[in-house]
């Protein structure tokens, strides 16, 4: 019923406006977007997979105070918060948990040998980033293993001209929080630092938070050819964690601190283009089961990630050839997970031809080899055809691979047990879609196909007693079948007047199905909390020439839970301008859910602030 009111209140909104909208000079036009994959760079337009780009001006418009919330409006992307403002959430692509799902920042794996439950600690404030790259299906012959599900690739630019980006806000339940961006060019020295904090009392018992963000990124052009570039990220979190792990100990907490560093180097002249980065991770966790208890019981993590990569290709007469190799080190200093490392060497071989002005193939493979596990290799290739102008028809083929997490492997406490022998995880995954692209409209169709053996889950034997005392285990117990379709619309509407002028439309239907096989007598704790449907709506109007009405509404329905809706609207004042204001409210229908753990999340509530721009 909520459905159908959404979809009547958007189509009323709809006709009771007349309208032209003028082009907003921070829209992009896709098809000029070259979606980022270290090797091989294509043209939104030209790629055969399901691919969603969220935009600036799509981030600046949201209501949304972090990339985890800005990520909940993007079709076929399960967003599951344990608090609001970025404090910790997962994220799940078509079904996939967030231990499958890889997150990337301009082209770099943050991976996290500890847990995906830090994936992302992302040291980069919403107002530094570009664009936000969202790759659907299986990435590991792109990206290498843990692109399981699908990735995630965050764009961030340094722009050629100085300028000032200054930001603050406050609301409900305490929270305040504010931004500086500024650009520094130098010559041929280009340079960004952003600085970014949020804090909020909470909007339950023990649900404050403090976060901090440093980000520091620079480029210099050495000549026609080459180009060095440096990227430095620091972001400092500390939170009650009521709900996140347990309901038991409402006293829970956790201090988080993430350093990102890398340097790299780029060739790019005539057909020839190579890139080779060094970077280096570290994620601190500190966690405490009672706040004011730490000798009650306490877990210290520390994870190191230091990789050297080498990606390059070369453009010819029969079509682009992609080659690259990676070598890292995972290692991790743990009271409870042990002092640990594992070293890991990958290895790509891609080719993308076109036959002709309509069709165009893309196949490779990618080679991995880890001490523990010894060589994999990942094939799967790509097929695209232009029916015409406006439409295309694609498929593609790809097999996944993820290895175990440390806590997977090793974590134990009063309720889990560890499973040092566990495997990775493979799977094998379909796709075939049609894209449609032409004047104001632009559309997507999709159905996929994922078949993952060896799935890791935690699982326990069942009991009469209550609460349960059987500890969970993980273990390569399930087999699981998803399947599904993926529709999405976008429409520039263009309908109004100097008044109230209806510039945008979209909306997306997902659905899910998931087909479960594991041994009988066990409960499962993962494998099937995936996302059943998911729908996703918006418009955007402008108001008087000088504000922007943002509107956006969510129905999601996991298997195994109960269903929610959500809406939230944004309006903006003079936001292009030197000056601007904006005024937020989330949840506006009040609902009452839980996206993960046992966190209720927070009723309606607003916010209000300001933004200068200084170019």
């Amino acid at each position: 019923m909520r459905i159908i009111f959404t979809l009547i209140l958007f189509t009323c909104f709809t006709l009771s406006i007349h309208a032209f909208a003028d082009q907003d000079s921070t829209s992009v036009n896709l098809g000029e977007v070259t979606i980022q994959e270290n090797r091989i760079g294509i043209p939104f337009d030209k790629i055969s997979r399901n691919v969603s780009v969220v935009t600036r001006k799509d981030i600046e418009t949201t209501p949304a105070r972090s990339i985890q919330e800005v990520l909940s409006f993007t079709p076929g992307v399960d967003v599951r918060q344990r608090g609001v403002s970025g404090v910790q959430a997962n994220i799940g692509i078509r079904g996939g948990g967030f231990e499958q799902t890889l997150m990337l920042i301009n082209g770099i794996k943050l991976t996290d040998p500890q847990t995906g439950n830090h994936m992302m600690n992302i040291p980069v404030p919403l107002q530094s980033i570009q664009r936000i790259e969202v790759l659907k299906g299986p990435g590991s012959r792109i990206f290498g293993q843990n692109a399981f599900a699908g990735a995630i690739n965050i764009i961030t630019t340094l722009p050629e001209t100085k300028s000032l980006q200054i930001q603050g806000f406050g609301g409900d339940f305490g929270m305040r929080g504010g931004s500086i961006v500024s650009s520094l060019p130098v010559g041929k020295y280009k340079q960004t630092i952003s600085v970014s904090h949020d804090a909020s009392e909470g909007h339950q018992y023990n649900s404050d938070f403090k976060v901090s963000n440093v980000f520091y990124e620079s480029g210099f052009q050495l000549n026609e050819k080459n180009e060095f570039n440096a990227m430095f990220g620091f972001s400092d979190r500390t939170f009650g964690a009521n709900g996140f792990y347990t309901d038991i100990f409402p006293d829970q907490w956790e201090s988080l601190q993430t350093y990102l560093s890398s340097l790299s180097h780029t060739y790019d002249f005539n057909k020839l283009f190579v890139q080779t980065r060094a970077y280096w991770r570290r994620n601190i966790d500190e966690f405490r089961l009672r706040r004011n208890e730490p000798e009650f019981f306490t877990n210290n993590h520390i994870s190191d990630v230091i990789a050297l990569e080498i990606n390059g290709s070369y453009t010819s007469k029969y079509g682009v050839t992609g080659l690259g190799i990676e070598g890292r080190q995972e290692s991790i200093d743990s009271n409870n997970l042990g002092q640990r490392s594992r070293e890991f060497l990958g290895a790509f071989a891609e080719h993308r031809i076109e036959l002709g002005k309509k069709t165009d193939i893309r196949a490779g493979v990618y080679s991995n080899y880890y001490s523990e596990y010894g060589w994999r290799h990942f094939p799967g290739a790509e097929i695209g055809y232009e029916l015409n102008g406006s439409n295309r028809l694609y498929s593609n083929f790809g097999i996944s691979y993820r290895i175990p997490s440390y806590t997977e492997l090793f974590y134990e406490d009063a309720s889990n047990t560890s499973n040092p022998d566990l495997s990775p995880e493979e799977a094998t995954n379909y796709e075939i879609g049609w894209k449609f692209n032409k004047s104001r409209i632009r559309a997507e169709l999709v159905y996929f196909y994922r078949y993952t053996q060896n799935l890791i889950d935690y699982t326990r034997p069942p009991s009469e007693q209550n609460p349960n005392p059987n500890q969970w285990r993980p273990g390569n117990v399930s087999e699981v079948t998803f399947n599904g379709i993926e529709t999405a619309l976008f429409y520039k509407a263009d309908w109004g007047n100097t008044k109230v002028r209806l510039r945008e439309l979209s909306f997306s239907y997902n659905h899910i199905n998931a087909g479960l096989t594991q041994p009988e007598g066990v409960v499962s704790r993962f494998a099937l909390n995936s996302l059943k449907n998911q729908f996703v709506a918006g418009i955007q109007a402008s108001l008087f020439e000088k504000a922007e009405l943002t509107l956006k509404s969510r129905y999601l329905e996991r298997i195994a839970l109960d269903p929610y809706f959500l809406m939230d609207v944004r309006v903006d004042f003079n936001r292009m301008k030197t000056f601007g204001l904006f005024v937020e409210v989330s949840n506006l229908t009040n609902t009452e859910y839980i996206e993960a753990g046992f966190v209720q999340m927070p009723g309606r509530w607003a916010k209000a602030g300001f933004s200068v721009n200084l170019h």
